[in-house]
């Protein structure tokens, strides 16, 4: 269920205790030339529409910008700074939370949006106000994304390729698929992105001169569907599981005595 597409009576009597929102993160930033820059919401936004179609879940709108300022040298490429991006993320948490929905997945599809996430759901945790996980879709593939692609890459690759080649095919400009490849960076071993321990960048464009990563041209529509299908269905999965946690499994006894 869409929460946005229902009027509030709809939803008064829907929305307790033990709901399940699915809320969608991604970014708007460059994804090589190939790619829309809308890329990573566009897929966070499909997978959490297909999960909520096959779950009790409610979807609630997409979070679009995320934060990305490594790929701001890119034209285009919006962001927020962290403490905002965190800061706006838990309050509307603490919304839902306010009508009723005490458990959270944030559907994510931007690796920026990683540690901000994690540190949203731990505040919310320790102040018991809602159970709240962070879900990256290719983390939960893993296997799947290596074996359907030779040549994978963190960013506007064949995994994203092939993602919105499944959910948006006529966004693709499948004319640049191979300057994506060849003008870009397909062997992330041979960049010098640590020395001595260091990690020594701070742009993708330091790593990258057109901002993609792997090789887009291993992409075909059997093995987009493929791989929707598989991180769909891990996100179903995940939901199912944290409805069926019992209250006290999500927020444990405190195990140390406190004296006020």
């Amino acid at each position: 269920m869409y929460l946005a597409d229902h009027s509030w009576p709809e939803l008064g009597d829907a929305l307790a205790p033990g709901s399940v929102a699915l809320v969608p993160l991604g970014s708007t930033e460059q994804h090589g030339p190939h790619l829309p820059l809308g890329t990573d919401h566009l897929i966070a936004e499909g997978l959490a529409t297909a999960a909520a179609d096959r779950s009790d879940a409610f979807r609630t709108p997409t979070i679009n910008v995320g934060v990305s300022p490594h790929h701001r040298q890119f034209p285009g490429t919006m962001w927020v700074d962290p403490p905002e991006f965190r800061d706006y993320v838990e309050s509307f948490a603490r919304n839902l939370a306010y009508h009723g929905i005490d458990r959270v997945v944030f559907v994510n599809a931007h690796g920026g949006n990683v540690q901000h996430l994690r540190e949203v759901g731990r505040r919310l945790h320790e102040d018991e106000v809602a159970y709240a996980v962070e879900w990256m879709w290719d983390e939960s593939i893993p296997e799947l994304v290596d074996d359907l692609f030779e040549r994978n890459g963190p960013h506007a690759g064949p995994k994203e390729t092939a993602m919105v080649t499944h959910l948006a095919p006529d966004l693709v400009r499948e004319d640049r698929l191979e300057d994506a490849r060849d003008g870009g960076l397909v062997d992330l071993e041979s960049a010098e992105t640590t020395v001595h321990g260091a990690r020594t960048f701070y742009d993708a464009v330091d790593n990258s001169a057109n901002g993609a990563f792997g090789d887009p041209t291993d992409v075909t529509p059997e093995k987009a569907e493929r791989l929707f299908e598989a991180a769909a269905d891990q996100l179903v999965q995940l939901a199912e599981w944290i409805s069926e946690r019992d209250e006290s499994d999500l927020f444990p006894e405190p195990r140390v005595e406190r004296s006020d």
